[in-house]
């Protein structure tokens, strides 16, 4: 074996929309929004180089999340770290609401894995993104794409993930992402400890809902079953124009809306031919708050972080 040995591999991973309202760290959408990571192994002189481009806040030490989880595969492995570049085309905001780290977090399990000739299922490579991120609810639909719905019972991910293309014919996914960044962190921190026991029935009925509804193709409950108690009523004074966005999309003909993962984006799920019509209402919504946002529509992934390319010497 080669102490240093060559390899390149590019991974392509789905951004995720996770909690779709009422089903908080357990339910999640892979979007056709991407991020690439390309990683490549040999003999560099130094040990790391990350370069991140159109990507604003991602690190570029030791501390970055797809350098970290590629690490991780390898020390499992017991093998040897070759000095390493990492390269982010990321269209992915970073603190945006749509998965920037759960997609570092995947892209550089998947590609470790592919160097090293797939050791491991998706199944075990779920569990290490879950370790890393602390919940399921992103890592799911980055890793397997499509419609997930995942908990944690121990170190492990239970998780179902509906892939269907038929499922989601005729849905758009319109995320709309305000100007500044919204940290997991700082999101987190201003849910309460307790809930009432009205908030948790209500939530979950509308996460059960929520899951029959998309695999029923009911998009006719989604505006109720997008609806929250735990997280979106206190995490809106975090994100000026938040209700006004939420309202503009189903008024522009939106099934529903919700904020997406910790925010600030919000995602809003419409028929394709009235998917413009809501980008524009939302974004308008958030100008009249006085926030520059900006738009997209999507389709839902249903194939998940996909290895584009790979190279490697024999010896690897």
């Amino acid at each position: 074996m080669l102490s240093k040995p060559s390899f390149a591999v590019t991974v392509r991973v789905p951004a995720s929309s996770a909690n779709l309202g009422a089903g908080f760290d357990a339910l999640g959408l892979a979007l056709t929004l991407y991020d690439a990571w390309t990683v490549r192994g040999g003999d560099f002189g130094a040990p790391l180089a990350i370069a991140c481009a159109n990507a604003r806040g991602v690190p570029t030490d030791r501390s970055n999340l797809a350098y970290r989880a590629f690490r991780r595969v390898f020390e499992l492995r017991r093998r040897p770290l070759p000095a390493l570049r990492f390269e982010l085309e990321g269209a992915l905001p970073v603190a945006g609401g749509l998965g920037s780290s759960s997609a570092a977090i995947v892209g550089g399990l998947v590609a470790a894995n592919a160097v090293l000739g797939r050791p491991f299922s998706n199944d075990a490579l779920l569990d290490l993104a879950a370790e890393f991120e602390g919940h399921p609810d992103n890592v799911a639909p980055a890793l397997l794409g499509g419609f997930c719905s995942a908990v944690i019972v121990g170190k492990k991910v239970r998780c179902v993930a509906r892939k269907d293309a038929v499922l989601f014919r005729g849905l758009a996914a319109v995320t709309v992402t305000p100007d500044f960044a919204l940290k997991t962190e700082k999101a987190r921190a201003v849910l309460p400890v307790r809930v009432t026991q009205a908030d948790a029935v209500f939530n979950t009925g509308r996460a059960a809902l929520m899951a029959s509804a998309l695999l029923s193709r009911r998009h006719d409950l989604l505006s109720v079953a997008m609806d929250d108690r735990l997280h979106q009523p206190y995490r809106r004074a975090l994100i000026p124009g938040f209700a006004g966005a939420l309202a503009a999309a189903v008024k522009a003909g939106a099934h529903g809306a919700a904020l997406s993962g910790a925010g600030p984006t919000i995602l809003a799920l419409a028929p394709t031919g009235r998917a413009a019509a809501a980008a524009r209402a939302m974004e308008k919504a958030f100008t009249r708050a006085g926030v520059r946002a900006s738009s997209n529509v999507l389709s839902i992934d249903t194939r998940g972080a996909v290895v584009t390319s790979l190279r490697k010497a024999s010896s690897v």
